[in-house]
């Protein structure tokens, strides 16, 4: 009975003093539908820092998102269930609009940029931002072996979560884990 008294009142001060771990938290307790599906590690992970471009082959990188959570999608042309999930992963970018959330996708491997464009005006994708990783190396220092793989990154720069696999991120209980998570 101590113990678990005790292991409430520390889980308390933990998630007190760090802001970030209660969102976490409480966005966890709203973990349902294709949301149980982001598995949550139990340390915050680095994310490595290569080299990325945007669709104008202008160099980009990470750096500037730390402060805001971060939906990172990795992501092909070629890939069936990342073209099923994109308009999805639009409506989350749209939904949370004016809160603490990026949603950022980085087309990994040879995936030409015309190719990129044309999808993104088929599908009408307005609301998130495209990147590109030409040579897969952020991928593979990420530890992406398939596609579509998701990282959930907290406003430190650090991976918190990752689904593999495609989702819908604009169905309801999506939405309202991310509502939780930017309180």
């Amino acid at each position: 009975m101590v113990r678990v008294i005790f292991a409430l009142l520390y889980t308390a001060l933990l998630l007190g003093a760090n802001a970030a771990a209660a969102d976490v938290a409480k966005a966890q307790t709203l973990q349902t539908g294709e949301m149980r599906k982001l598995l949550f590690h139990p340390k915050a992970q680095p994310v490595a820092q290569k080299p990325l471009v945007d669709l104008n082959g202008a160099p980009q990188d990470l750096s500037p998102h730390q402060g805001q959570w971060v939906v990172l999608n990795f992501w092909a042309t070629w890939c069936a269930p990342c073209r099923k999930e994109m308009p999805s992963l639009d409506k989350l970018a749209l939904a949370m609009q004016g809160r603490n959330l990026l949603v950022l996708t980085v087309a990994t491997g040879p995936n030409p940029v015309p190719a990129i464009t044309a999808f993104i005006a088929e599908t009408d994708l307005k609301n998130i931002t495209f990147l590109r990783d030409p040579t897969s190396q952020m991928a593979r220092a990420m530890g992406v072996m398939a596609l579509p793989v998701t990282l959930l990154i907290n406003p430190q720069g650090q991976e918190v979560g990752r689904l593999i696999g495609d989702a819908d991120w604009a169905a309801p209980n999506a939405i309202a884990f991310f509502e939780a998570l930017t309180s």
